[in-house]
């Protein structure tokens, strides 16, 4: 529940929460977004000559480099998303 500026409590749009999105019918520009927000990919790179760990968002953008996974890993769910490992 949040507080608006009057201080009065303002309930979730209970009818937004429960939309229902056939995917067959997304633009591919919609199909991109999926996940980018909750999603963050893991692949071994090599960086400087040493194995290290690219973070990137569901959208492919670089995020981060970590030098091992269980870093890489604890970073993505400190910033409340999901990791996912590419191989």
């Amino acid at each position: 529940m949040n507080i608006d500026g009057v201080g009065a409590p303002v309930e979730p749009d209970a009818a937004a929460d429960k939309t229902i999105v056939d995917i067959r019918h997304l633009s591919p520009g919609q199909l991109a977004q999926l996940g980018v927000s909750e999603l963050a990919y893991v692949k071994q790179v090599t960086a400087n000559g040493a194995i290290a760990y690219a973070i990137h968002s569901a959208d492919g953008t670089p995020m981060a480099i970590a030098p091992q996974l269980d870093v890489a890993l604890v970073a993505i769910r400190q910033h409340e998303m999901v990791p996912v490992l590419v191989h």
